[in-house]
């Protein structure tokens, strides 16, 4: 399974930025892809998550309204709208894939569901 993220660019403070996300190999439906971002000294949080074969999705508090994620064209693609972008949106971006199963309820935005991660990409909100 690969996963790979792009789209990561530095924008000013109430601009607009679209990430992709597009993961291969993966054996089947059953599996959710989520967004997560790291900022220098922080712990890596759940951004955003969208469970693929129904296509339920799940923001944490700070992007609700303001991000949505939704499918791509291609299988397996996922993108992460973000508008009204702020300072403290600043962090490396990463995509993620569950494994065999998608993450039991409740715990859709938690690390340890998912097996399978992209290398990141960069996002800077400048003010």
């Amino acid at each position: 399974v690969e996963v790979v993220e792009s789209g990561g660019e530095v924008v000013p403070v109430g601009g607009s930025l679209r990430l992709t996300c597009i993961a291969s190999g993966l054996p089947n439906d059953e599996y959710a892809m989520a967004w997560f971002r790291q900022a220098p000294g922080k712990e890596r949080e759940g951004v955003s998550c969208l469970a693929w074969k129904d296509g339920q999705t799940y923001y944490t508090d700070p992007v609700k309204g303001r991000f949505t994620v939704s499918r791509g064209n291609g299988k397996n693609t996922v993108y992460l709208q973000m508008n009204s972008l702020k300072p403290e949106d600043t962090a490396m971006y990463y995509c993620a894939a569950s494994g065999l199963r998608p993450p039991a309820f409740g715990t859709y935005l938690f690390p340890s569901e998912y097996s399978y991660w992209g290398q990141g990409t960069q996002v800077t909100v400048s003010s």
